[in-house]
């Protein structure tokens, strides 16, 4: 961390803001963060961290859970200074940062293999295709019980359970499995808060869903997660290693957080997401998530003072 610190305090002299660089315990103020509930675990657990730390005791950081495309649209608004985003931002929504005068940087933070999940009393599938994926969700699905996906599973009704529409993961998983985002099969429990997901599956034997890794290990004596085949490939589970190698493929993804860089030239803001950059990693890990490489993490943050120094000079 030492070797950055002659090029935070020539940022901070460029913005005026030498005090933060030499008396973190004056910062005060609010940092708003809202979308993914895939990336939430990870800016909660930041936001936790940094909260501990005295010289930031007086800031006060909110994460809000309103889904990727939710928290894009308050981002690209203006009402937030971070978006948690389980998917890239979509040209909709570039177009409404520029038209608003939103000036952003997108930063990785952790990468994410989407899980698919069922009950625990589920003693008959061993593993699901990727076609067998889409069949069950694609558009106009005729999936309805277990034998429908493949011959000797139950006759029993399968009851979905899925991110909602406004949900990085479900663009992901529409996009990658039935190919196009948002084409999906309505007739599921849809929710933008993967806890109620955990639930719904933990609690029907005939159940199925998908969601963010991490939600998936921090449930696992209540889930048993399904093992993916992809073409010729043996099938495959999610798992640190599997994700880390993109073994774990096509459902492996890398997930972000983006940054309003006029709202980071605030003391309290730029102290956060520098401290989200060098934290980002370890958190990541603690809370379920495969960290990135760390020269990944040195670029984020020479990015960061890159485009603030580019913001100051104009």
């Amino acid at each position: 961390m030492h070797r950055w610190i002659p090029r935070i305090l020539i940022l901070a002299l460029v913005l005026g803001s030498v005090s933060l660089a030499v008396a973190g315990e004056k910062l005060r103020g609010t940092v708003r963060i809202d979308g993914s509930s895939t990336v939430f675990p990870i800016s909660e657990a930041v936001a936790e961290e940094f909260g501990k730390n005295r010289d930031f005791a007086r800031v006060r950081v909110t994460v809000g859970v309103s889904g990727t495309g939710g928290g894009f649209k308050k981002f690209c608004a203006g009402e937030t200074d971070i978006n948690d985003a389980s998917r890239a931002i979509k040209q909709r929504e570039i177009d409404k940062a520029k038209k608003n005068n939103i000036h952003y940087l997108e930063l990785p933070v952790a990468y994410d293999g989407l899980s698919v999940v069922i009950n625990k009393a589920n003693t008959w599938v061993d593993h699901l295709t990727t076609g067998e994926l889409k069949k069950i969700w694609e558009p106009g699905s005729s999936v309805k019980t277990w034998a429908d996906v493949r011959d000797g599973w139950p006759d029993k009704p399968i009851k979905l359970y899925g991110p909602g529409t406004d949900s990085g993961t479900f663009d992901y998983f529409t996009e990658t499995i039935n190919g196009k985002s948002q084409a999906s099969r309505a007739d599921f429990t849809k929710s933008e808060d993967d806890n109620m997901l955990v639930k719904g599956v933990a609690g029907d034997k005939y159940a199925l869903g998908y969601f963010g890794f991490a939600y998936y290990v921090e449930n696992k004596n209540i889930l048993k997660v399904v093992p993916i085949k992809e073409g010729d490939k043996a099938p495959v589970f999610p798992t640190m290693e599997t994700i880390n190698k993109g073994t774990y493929s096509p459902l492996s993804r890398p997930i972000f957080i983006y940054v309003n860089i006029e709202a980071a030239k605030r003391p309290e803001v730029n102290a956060f997401i520098r401290f989200y950059i060098e934290n980002a990693g370890a958190l990541a890990k603690e809370v379920g998530y495969i960290p990135l490489p760390d020269s990944m993490y040195r670029d984020n943050l020479d990015r960061f003072e890159n485009n603030l120094l580019k913001l100051a000079q104009n």
